[in-house]
């Protein structure tokens, strides 16, 4: 199975945000080794709250869904990294926190499957939808270097 870097994105959902948790979830992702390339905070405007549910549009939950992600502010984010889809949904966990790895994100900071602290894209193609949606590509910071990198830039120049 090959390794693919690609892009996903994230949200600390307003329960998080509200509690204080947004830099110990952060450190997470960062742990891992995964590179932030778009963050900010952000209240989720009517139309982004329905672009983002679009797939859940008609069913019972959607209007909870929409009114609680609207019920205080996010932090979206862009993460890059190899496999970093699979990888940050691990980390974030079950849906569920009741059926989440102990460990996970959603397993240590939430309670209820209605407020779990965090979303991730599942795959690709919602990654690339969700990312526009909260993300232009000028907000993006894709041409960084990583500390490795800077280093060993730095020793050739010496």
């Amino acid at each position: 199975m090959g390794h693919t870097e690609e892009r996903t994105f994230i949200a600390i959902k307003p329960d998080a945000v509200i509690r204080g948790l947004t830099s110990t979830i952060i450190k997470r992702f960062e742990d891992k080794g995964y590179k932030i390339i778009g963050l900010k905070m952000l209240m989720v405007s009517k139309e982004q709250a329905a672009q983002h549910y679009a797939e859940h549009f008609g069913k019972p939950f959607y209007d909870r869904l929409i009114k609680y992600i609207q019920s205080g502010p996010i932090v979206a984010m862009v993460l890059q990294g190899y496999n970093v889809i699979k990888g940050a949904r691990q980390l974030m966990g079950a849906t569920d926190p009741a059926e989440a790895q102990v460990g996970t994100i959603r397993a240590d900071f939430a309670q209820l499957k209605e407020y779990n602290s965090v979303h991730g894209s599942d795959c690709p193609e919602s990654a690339a939808r969700e990312i526009a949606i909260y993300f232009k590509p000028e907000e993006l910071c894709t041409n960084w270097k990583n500390m490795t990198e800077l280093v060993t830039e730095k020793e050739d120049l010496e």
